[in-house]
């Protein structure tokens, strides 16, 4: 396995129609990604790279959406994908639309993603499968210098492990479009033979794990160890009768002792001193 980041530049395509096919993949994504932004919603979403700018986003309800390239048009921001001008968890959805093929550094555009996305935020990535027939086409010598054969393509399962590794949860994970030149990628192939798409599309949310235990949770696991009962109850008369001994054995002892008086009795008839 080729490691993930390479010393040398490539550069990206400034749109869709700078690659062959480029127009029906676009489409394509965004076929995809509409069921999804429907269930997106915050107040800032990013877009990272000029292909992201480029994707339709109006069925999302995140009405302020940025666009951040190092070149290229249509660009609000201008800045290195691998440096975010951006505060810690201040965007709510962040799109890699086709971002990490032509990024040297993957591992660090991902860093950077998680860092500006609050908790549960939203992570899109696409991009192209090389098990497809884009990827048989990237063997051929003639085509490897021209884009967009020129790009990285990584397979799904080691973008899943990535983002595990960030403490992602992958709520979605598909490929799609098996024929680029067809409009809808051929429908039948992408019905039975999904895996060969040219296309990949993965959806995920940030999770962040708390530092602290939740207390009553805590002590739910706890084992409880029970009391003898008879051994308590003994205890308790014990204690009980010392408290009685000490709450009244002053009282008695503060009274006044009087010596006793002897009275004699005299009874009528009767004669005494006998």
């Amino acid at each position: 396995m080729k490691p993930a980041r390479v010393p040398q530049t490539v550069v990206a395509p400034d749109c869709w129609g700078d690659l062959p096919w480029g127009e029906l993949y676009r489409k394509a994504l965004e076929r995809q990604l509409n069921p999804w932004f429907t269930k997106m919603y915050g107040f800032h979403l990013l877009k990272i790279g000029n292909l992201s700018a480029e994707i339709n986003c109006e069925a999302c309800a995140v009405s302020h959406q940025v666009n951040v390239s190092a070149q290229g048009m249509p660009v609000q921001v201008q800045a290195d994908p691998l440096h975010l001008p951006f505060a810690d968890k201040s965007v709510d959805v962040c799109l890699l639309a086709h971002t990490l093929p032509w990024c040297t550094d993957p591992h660090r555009l991902l860093r950077e993603a998680d860092r500006v996305l609050i908790d549960d935020g939203w992570l899109v990535i696409s991009g192209f499968n090389p098990i497809s027939l884009m990827g048989l086409r990237k063997l051929v010598p003639v085509l490897r210098k021209t884009s967009p054969y020129n790009s990285r393509m990584f397979t799904l399962m080691r973008q899943l492990d990535w983002l595990s590794l960030l403490n992602f949860e992958v709520l979605h994970a598909s490929r799609f479009h098996v024929l680029p030149w067809n409009k809808h990628g051929g429908k039948l192939l992408n019905a039975h033979i999904p895996a060969l798409g040219c296309l990949q599309l993965i959806v995920a949310r940030k999770r962040t794990i708390p530092l602290t235990l939740n207390p009553m949770k805590q002590s739910k696991n706890k084992p409880r160890i029970r009391q003898a009962v008879g051994a308590t109850r003994n205890v308790v008369n014990h204690r009980l009768k010392l408290r009685l001994d000490s709450l009244y054995l002053p009282v008695w002892d503060s009274l006044p002792q009087h010596e006793p008086v002897h009275h004699s009795v005299r009874f009528p008839g009767v004669r005494h001193g006998l």
